[in-house]
Order: C-alpha cells, then sequence, then structure tokens
C-alpha cells in the first residue's frame, strides 16, 4: 500500500466528493438488510411474524448503532497512521479493531437472553409477536461478531480513503442477505429463523471478503508483531476512544427514543405523521453522513501529518459542501415533501398532520447540517473525549426546550428537536479552536 508521508495533504473538492459519494451510497444500502426480510415475511401473510421482525430488527438496529462507533473511532486512528506513514501501525490499527469486534460480538451472544427478554417486555408486545421475536433475535444474534467486524473493516477503509471498497462490501452484504432470504423464508420455508439466519450468512460473506480486500490493500507484508497489536497505550487508545464514542451515541439514542414516545404519548395519527416525517429527514442524512465520512479521512490524515493547513481546508470544505446540500435539501422537503407524504402513508389523517408539521422536518437538515460536519471532524481527530463531553449541553438543551414548549405538543416536540440539532453544532464549533491548538501546538 502506498502511504502518505508526513506533509501536505490533498483537500480538493474531488477527493472530498470520491470519499464522501461512495460513503453515502454504502449507507444507504443499510436499510436494505431489515426491508428484504420485512418484504419476505410480509409475503407470508402472518401478521404476529412480520412484528417480531419488525421488533427484533428495531433491537438489532439500536444494538449495532451503539457499536457501531468502533467505525468512527477505526477510520480516525487509521487516517491518522496513514497521515504519519506508520505502515506496521496501520495494519495494527485493523488487527486491534477486529479483536475488540470479535469480544463485543461473542459478549453479546453470551448475553443475548436477559437483553433480549428485558428489551421486549419493554416494547410491550404480544406474547406470539414477543415468542417469534425472540426466536428471530436468537438466531441473528450470532451474527454479532461479523456485523461488528464489518464496522471495523468499514472505518478502517474509511481511514485509508477506499470507501469505494467499503461500498461494494455493503452492495455484497445487501445481495447475500435478499438471495439467502429468498430461498430460505420464500423457498425452504423456514420462516422467521430463515429471515435471521440469512442475515447471519450476508454478514459473515462480508467479513470474509472485508478481511481478504484488507490483506490484498496490505500487500505482501502484512504481518504484524503482537507485542505493536498489543501495545498498552495503543490499546488504551483505542478502547477509550471507541468507548466515549460509545457513550455519546447513546447520549444520542436517548434523544431519539424520547421524541419518538413523546410523539406515540399524544395519538396513533401524531407518532404515524412523525414516524414519516422522520423517515423523509433521514434520506437526507445519508449524503449529510457521506460528507463526515469524508471529513473522518481527511481530517484524520492531516493531523496525522501535522499538515494544519491541510486541517483547516478540510474543515471549510466539510463546512462548505455540507451547507452547500442542505440548503437545497431543506427547500426540497418543504416545497415537495406533501407528495412524499402522500406516498408514505395512505391514511387521510396523517397526511393532514404530516402537512402540518412538514415545515419544522424541513429545517432539520439546514439547522442539523453542522453537527454532522463536525461529528465528522472530531472523530477523524480523535477527540472522542469532547464528542462525549459535547453531547451532555446538547440533550440538556433538548430536555430544556421540550419542557419550556410543552403547550405546544407536538410543535414544542419538533422545535426542541431542532435546538438539540443545532445545539450539537454550536457547541462543536465553539470547541474547535482550542483543540486545533491543542493538536498542532
Amino acid at each position: 500500500m502506498e502511504l502518505a508521508l508526513p506533509g501536505r495533504v490533498e483537500v480538493t473538492s474531488r477527493r472530498f466528493l470520491a470519499i464522501a459519494l461512495p460513503a453515502t451510497l454504502a449507507q444507504m444500502t443499510t436499510p436494505l438488510l431489515g426491508l428484504v426480510a420485512t418484504g419476505a415475511i410480509g409475503r407470508l401473510g402472518d401478521a404476529v411474524l412480520l412484528g417480531a421482525v419488525a421488533v427484533g430488527a428495531l433491537l438489532f438496529d439500536f444494538v449495532f448503532w451503539i457499536f457501531g462507533s468502533l467505525r468512527m473511532g477505526t477510520a480516525g486512528l487509521t487516517a491518522q497512521a496513514l497521515g504519519r506513514g506508520e505502515t506496521v501501525e496501520l495494519r495494527a490499527v485493523l488487527i486491534r479493531a477486529l479483536l475488540i469486534s470479535a469480544a463485543i460480538g461473542i459478549a453479546l451472544i453470551l448475553v443475548h437472553l436477559p437483553l433480549a427478554h428485558v428489551a421486549f417486555l419493554a416494547m410491550g408486545a404480544s406474547a406470539g409477536v414477543h415468542e417469534a421475536a425472540a426466536l428471530y433475535f436468537s438466531v441473528r444474534i450470532l451474527s454479532a461478531p461479523f456485523a461488528i467486524g464489518n464496522f471495523a473493516v468499514l472505518g478502517w477503509l474509511v481511514g485509508i480513503a477506499r470507501t469505494d471498497i467499503g461500498l461494494g462490501l455493503q452492495i455484497l452484504i445487501a445481495g447475500v442477505n435478499a438471495a439467502a432470504t429468498a430461498l430460505l423464508v420464500l423457498y425452504w420455508d423456514f420462516g422467521i429463523a430463515g429471515a435471521a439466519a440469512a442475515n447471519v450468512l450476508a454478514e459473515f460473506v462480508g467479513m470474509l471478503f472485508g478481511f481478504g480486500a484488507a490483506l490484498r490493500l496490505l500487500g505482501r507484508d502484512w504481518h504484524v508483531p503482537w507485542r505493536t497489536v498489543l501495545d498498552r497505550a495503543r490499546l488504551i487508545e483505542t478502547v477509550a476512544v471507541n468507548s466515549d464514542i460509545m457513550i455519546r451515541t447513546g447520549l444520542l439514542m436517548l434523544v431519539l427514543v424520547f421524541f419518538t414516545a413523546q410523539g406515540a404519548r399524544q395519538d396513533d395519527v401524531t407518532l404515524a405523521a412523525n414516524a414519516v416525517l422522520y423517515n423523509m429527514v433521514m434520506v437526507s442524512a445519508f449524503f449529510l453522513d457521506g460528507f463526515a465520512t469524508a471529513a473522518e479521512q481527511i481530517c484524520g490524515q492531516s493531523i496525522g501529518a501535522q499538515d494544519r493547513p491541510g486541517f483547516r481546508r478540510a474543515v471549510r470544505m466539510v463546512l462548505f459542501w455540507g451547507f452547500g446540500f442542505a440548503a437545497p435539501a431543506s427547500l426540497l422537503l418543504l416545497f415537495g415533501g406533501g407528495g412524499l407524504i402522500d406516498l408514505l402513508s395512505a391514511n387521510p389523517e396523517v397526511r393532514l398532520v404530516g402537512r402540518e408539521f412538514l415545515p419544522l422536518a424541513a429545517a432539520t437538515p439546514l439547522l442539523g447540517v453542522a453537527a454532522f460536519a463536525y461529528d465528522g471532524i472530531y472523530s477523524g481527530s480523535t477527540w472522542a473525549r469532547d464528542m462525549r463531553n459535547l453531547m451532555v449541553p446538547a440533550v440538556l438543551l433538548f430536555f430544556l426546550a421540550w419542557w419550556l414548549t410543552l403547550p405546544l405538543g407536538n410543535t414544542g416536540l419538533w422545535l426542541a428537536y431542532l435546538s438539540f440539532m443545532a445545539g450539537r453544532g454550536i457547541f462543536l464549533a465553539l470547541r474547535l479552536p482550542a483543540l486545533e491548538r491543542r493538536t498542532f501546538a
């Protein structure tokens, strides 16, 4: 692999988009895993099984999103090793991340029974759904070491600016999952266990090909001394970075879960309308997260190379492209969102309520773009502790805004969410100059 030596890092729009666009497409394939299982089980005509897949997939999304922090942490550490020109450390970062992912995956398998029991009781599903979801979860949990390992490989590929290979791996996983689900569920009639087994197979195949791609990129000299892999300082750094990002992600999930729960407390129509609007907003989030991924790589490499001008150019680049996309995305949602609401829901009441709150939802990309941009900058720079700490005032701002706007009902809930997204970006932006001075001292 050709490594960049410490010095100037290329920061151009062409390179930025070459990283961001494949990363965006790769993330858009992720929802296909749950969608394929839902579609196949839905063809069986059993509402209980369909509900079980929905409940089980939701729990998996929650668990895997938390441990998806491994991708962000690995990307930052890899990019910095690349910027320093440290060939051996570049390989060691990947092996450490895979060891951590294997440990987390095995631990999840060992504790999956009590974890699933508590989660399904909290969701309040019927006995039939609970039983079927437990079966789905017990089979799919076997994919945990491979799924989390794929996060590690994807983060490493982001760190060396090979998001194109990451996109290929995500397409492979989605394709294997679709084919295996069709065979196991629709042809061989294995039902919900077959849908879960298809996912296990897909993640396993993705892990094999991902590791193979990494070995090929590294070339013949891929061996790393175990004393380097198990270096105490590096291990502590790796665990600390990923732990801090995981806590930050948990706080983010707290806000999203509370947002959903408060919509449900009002009425079913409001809950459904909020879900439709949020899914629309998530489409723009895929693009904003792709720009953040490019920032992870370029900022991390700039820090590794001690290229302060390159780092500053990368910061300006992600903000330029982020706001350049977010502004038209907000306008598109505002003026074209009504048609999307009609497409996503046939219920007249949901359509009416959705249109009522559409202007607030449409403001989300514009007010939240800075949060995505600075998340990428911070994770690439491995300023994970500050990411964690600055999420706390943003969460407090959300709950304060929600409490102050309680009389406004769902309008207040959306205003609180917008305050949270804007606050995240503002807090991260204010902290950045001090961190930059410290990093490049």
